[in-house]
């Protein structure tokens, strides 16, 4: 039920390509330049329309050509449709427009390939010609002229994969690249197609420039106008309060100390005067008691 019979019949087809694409990579020179393709498929039918571009950020780049390989042919694009060197339209394209299509340059650089089949069979598979980031989801689709889906084994590598229409791989990695086809007994297969993966650019920051990053240093090493110079004042300050500061806790604390042990206060007799002293020949049973007056009584301090 799943043999593989319709897809050795490709076999002989489509043998020179994988050949063709080892020659091709290993003699040209691959450059930031990418081909863009409309739609972005690498299997048609006859008669359907193509049209590729040389991108460079995003925009056609100038000096680039729209060229491809067919057999050991190998030809600008335009030759074969209309466009301006840069730019390629294949308004109805055949089997014979099968082949490689990269962009290239008189100098011999080159940018990525893709392989394009075009099939006068009763079905296709539908699979993205630009590479698929790792950790996207992407699905292949069997398809019939009519646009309808048909029911169909998939084939990866020369093996069975699921049955069914579309076939939906979820978070792409590395190890779903490889030769995808359909089959359906008693019709036969689609093309063989290359899913191709690729990691997606890191995302950095711009580094600052020179003088941002240069004017940034000087301000966070170098202090603002001034601040230099209140600094310096403030310093001295600061140390001259807090001598007098700790000058004036010291008193204190010698005066509290001094109040502490000086004990009661003592009591002088500096002026004592007695008065009624004794008359001649009196004696003291006939002398009355003196009056004593203490008229001055000074603290010792």
């Amino acid at each position: 039920m799943k043999s593989l019979s319709g897809s050795l019949l490709l076999g002989e087809s489509n043998s020179f390509i994988p050949g063709v694409s080892v020659l091709l990579l290993s003699e040209l020179t691959v450059s930031a330049v990418s081909l863009g393709l409309s739609p972005n498929l690498q299997q048609f039918f006859s008669g359907d329309s193509v049209s590729l571009s040389c991108v460079e950020d995003g925009q056609t780049g100038g000096g680039w050509t729209v060229k491809r390989t067919r057999g050991n042919q190998t030809e600008d694009c335009g030759a074969a449709g209309s466009g301006s060197g840069s730019s390629c339209i294949l308004s109805s394209v055949s089997p014979s427009d099968s082949g490689l299509y990269w962009c290239g340059t008189s100098s011999g650089l080159s940018s990525d390939w893709i392989n394009i089949s075009v099939s006068d069979g009763p079905f296709i598979l539908e699979i993205p010609a630009l590479p698929v980031l790792t950790g996207s989801d992407v699905t292949l689709c069997c398809r019939a002229r009519n646009a309808s889906t048909v029911e169909a084994d998939l084939h990866k590598n020369g093996e069975f994969v699921a049955a069914g229409g579309n076939f939906t791989i979820r978070k792409v990695q590395q190890s779903d690249e490889g030769l995808y086809w359909c089959h359906i007994d008693l019709s036969g297969s689609s093309p063989q197609s290359r899913l191709r993966v690729k990691d997606p650019p890191p995302t950095t920051s711009d580094p600052p420039t020179s003088s941002s990053s240069s004017s940034s240093s000087s301000s966070n090493s170098a202090p603002p106008p001034g601040s230099q110079s209140s600094s310096s004042l403030f310093i001295p300050v600061s140390a001259a309060l807090g001598s007098v500061v700790l000058l004036v806790l010291v008193v204190v604390l010698m005066l509290l100390l001094w109040r502490k042990h000086k004990g009661p206060d003592e009591v002088t007799y500096s002026h004592v005067i007695i008065r009624g002293q004794r008359s001649a020949g009196e004696t003291p049973a006939q002398s009355s008691e003196p009056d004593v007056v203490y008229s001055s009584v000074r603290s010792g301090n």
